[in-house]
């Protein structure tokens, strides 16, 4: 019987599973559902690691209910149930009406290296499986871009590059900063490489959406960005690679910083 594939299998090549000696969940080492406490409890401590990594940040405002559940695969009970209880704690502020929704109030509180640790450090493992990958395949990412990239590559990159140089906000930053590397990943010309950046995004953000991300951050990777872009226009393969070393560490060393800084609040494991 042939085997259903999902989305990681889109990296089979040739017949060959990447994933086949690995446990399914350090496949997608943080994006699976959330099925091992109390749904609401998983939700909660999920969205406060987001908020203080970044993903969301104080003023925005969270998907919807529909949203949330889609992406974490959960009902939408269990997200209104763990909204609720976010709004409670002061995390977020529910507005009504037809801008309403639940907006982020505060990035930390009183027991937010409680609830990071209850998630951020049992999957801390997976966590390293993720940035191993992503250091060792976005460089080639990035050195395949510069080799075979088309004149149409160069417009569209350029166009997310302008698009990030501009945006007004970290929902619109999101947006340019998802656009612009899947313009890189895509000059590739393989759908495999496309669809792996595609998944360590997905598992660095917590499968919320979006990089983690600090204002200085963005000054940092808004540099990056046009230097790696440049690399690629000129056919720069290897220094392509470099910078996307680079680059991408902005992600790993937020989340290290986050993760160390949860050790040392709640002491030994």
């Amino acid at each position: 019987m042939t085997k259903e594939r999902g989305p990681v299998d889109l990296a089979v090549v040739a017949g060959i599973d990447p994933w086949a000696h690995l446990d399914h969940n350090i496949a997608e080492p943080l994006s699976r559902p959330l099925v091992t406490r109390n749904v609401a409890d998983e939700i909660v401590d999920r969205l406060v690691t987001a908020v203080a990594l970044g993903v969301y940040v104080p003023g925005q405002r969270l998907p919807s209910e529909r949203e949330l559940s889609q992406m974490l695969e959960v009902s939408r009970t269990g997200v209104r149930t763990a909204l609720h209880r976010l709004a409670e704690a002061g995390y977020v502020e529910v507005r009504r009406g037809r801008h309403g929704g639940s907006f982020v109030r505060s990035d930390w509180g009183p027991s937010s290296a409680d609830m990071i640790a209850h998630y951020l450090l049992p999957n801390w493992d997976r966590f390293e499986a993720l940035l191993d990958a992503r250091r060792l395949i976005e460089p080639v990412i990035a050195r395949a871009a510069a080799e075979r990239r088309t004149e149409a590559d160069l417009v569209a990159m350029r166009e997310a590059l302008e698009q990030y140089a501009e945006a007004e906000d970290r929902e619109a930053s999101r947006r340019a900063d998802e656009l612009l590397h899947r313009r890189i990943a895509g000059a590739t010309q393989n759908p495999v490489l496309v669809n792996l950046s595609s998944q360590f995004r997905s598992g660095v953000s917590l499968n919320l959406g979006a990089e983690p991300y600090t204002l200085s951050v963005r000054r940092t990777a808004e540099r990056q960005h046009r230097e790696l872009v440049a690399a690629i226009e000129a056919r720069q393969g290897e220094q392509a690679a470099v910078l996307a070393h680079e680059h991408f560490g902005l992600t790993e060393n937020l989340i290290r910083d986050l993760a160390q800084r949860v050790r040392d609040e709640t002491g030994p494991s």
